[in-house]
């Protein structure tokens, strides 16, 4: 389904559903006298954002630490290889959901139900914003403890009443340190309304880091020098540029003909520099269009030689990685790889990655335009917001970079 059939069907569908949602579950928590349990079994429920798996790895920990307890996860299935890059969750905890059609995703939430009971889920923990999808499905788990944002006295965004551990979400901190309070609200001894009142410092949303044997590093080189023969190790230094984002948002994109002037800069400047256009299998020809236009040698189309599972081995061997606000900016936070991360509808001060990363964000006034409050969707069609990061502002921090 697209992403905007999908807002559709949460909607038109969600609001009903959780409505009588709301009800059934008190009715069924009166009769069997529910109350809430030590988390034992702990489900994380997070859907649509590759990118969150990544952010939320800091919580996960938390949580399994703070309680011993066994980590689950529910994600869609294109999704899933995203909580793989940090293996925090056993594969064989992971529920895939399949969203390519209504019926489809009727069928696993289904197959969810019975799932979540066979693995005697106690606790489930809704990592998504205001979707009632998640709603739903942490509502369903059969949890005793059910852990998620609310709404509390703002209007609209309504997704039922089904949460034992009401969290207020905060615009104003990072995403991350969000999803830590999410934690802190199990932890809590008594019932706060809302929770969570705690401080949540950077040191705490601090991700592991990734490292990689010479084996595994090898490999990836003779897939550079596949695609690039004259590549040698100690004469070259390799830079990515991910021109891409996801269909959920593509305001985030930089202009292509933006990529294309830095990539020609670099490469004039930086004889030492070649430059590998990343990207997923799809995007390869796209990715060989931007080639062509950049018109250099040593601008190789890298689009799809890797899988994700492989990328922060590539990561770890480069110099550096200009990308739009999107998935390899926060898969680049497990490795110490210098990334600059190109921001127009989001805000860095919620969404920016948590490794060695520099944001660019122009802060127009009308910038950020997406939010929790309206499911980020935007009626924006032109992001001037991106426009307004020039190719002289990424170049001089690229400068300052390769000076060191």
């Amino acid at each position: 389904m697209n992403v905007d059939l999908m807002r559709k069907i949460d909607h038109h569908l969600g609001i009903p559903l959780t409505f009588v949602s709301t009800y059934l579950l008190k009715v069924s928590h009166w009769i069997t006298r529910k109350k809430t349990t030590t988390p034992k079994n702990i489900l994380f429920v997070e859907l649509s954002e590759m990118g969150s798996t990544i952010i939320a790895d800091p919580a996960m920990k938390r949580a399994q630490k703070q309680f011993n307890a066994n980590l689950f996860f529910v994600i869609f299935s294109k999704n899933k290889p995203s909580l793989d890059l940090l293996n925090t969750i056993p594969q064989e905890n992971i529920f895939t959901l399949c969203e390519d059609n209504l019926l489809t995703l009727m069928r696993d939430a289904v197959r969810y139900l019975f799932w979540c009971r066979k693995n005697k889920i106690d606790t489930a923990i809704d990592l998504e914003l205001f979707s009632r999808v998640s709603a739903l499905l942490t509502g369903f788990s059969g949890a005793n403890n059910r852990v998620g944002y609310h709404n509390f006295y703002g209007e609209g965004l309504y997704r039922g009443e089904m949460l034992t551990h009401k969290v207020s979400y905060n615009p104003h901190i990072h995403i991350a340190k969000n999803f830590i309070a999410l934690i802190h609200a199990l932890e809590a001894k008594t019932a706060e309304v809302p929770f969570s009142k705690v401080m949540i410092t950077d040191q705490d949303v601090q991700l592991d880091q990734v490292s990689f044997n010479n084996e595994e590093k090898a490999f990836v080189y003779d897939k550079v020098k596949t695609c690039f023969p004259a590549f040698k190790k100690a004469q070259h230094q390799l830079i990515l540029m991910n021109p891409n984002a996801s269909d959920l948002l593509p305001q985030r994109r930089w202009p292509k003909e933006n990529f294309i002037a830095l990539m020609q800069s670099v490469l004039e400047r930086y004889e030492s520099a070649i430059i590998l256009i990343t990207g997923a299998p799809n995007e390869k020809e796209e990715a060989g269009a931007l080639q062509l236009k950049v018109g250099h040698e040593r601008c190789v189309n890298f689009a799809g030689q890797l899988k994700l599972l492989e990328m922060p081995i590539l990561y770890s061997i480069s110099r550096l990685m200009v990308t739009n606000d999107s998935g390899p900016g926060h898969f680049s936070a497990i490795t110490p790889l210098k990334t600059f991360v190109l921001f127009g509808p989001e805000t860095p001060k919620l969404y920016g990655s948590l490794g060695n990363s520099t944001p660019l964000f122009a802060g127009l006034a009308c910038s950020p335009c997406v939010s929790a409050a309206n499911h980020r969707k935007t009626p924006c069609t032109d992001p001037v917001c991106m426009d307004a990061i020039t190719v002289d502002q990424v170049l001089k921090q690229i400068e300052i970079e390769l000076k060191d």
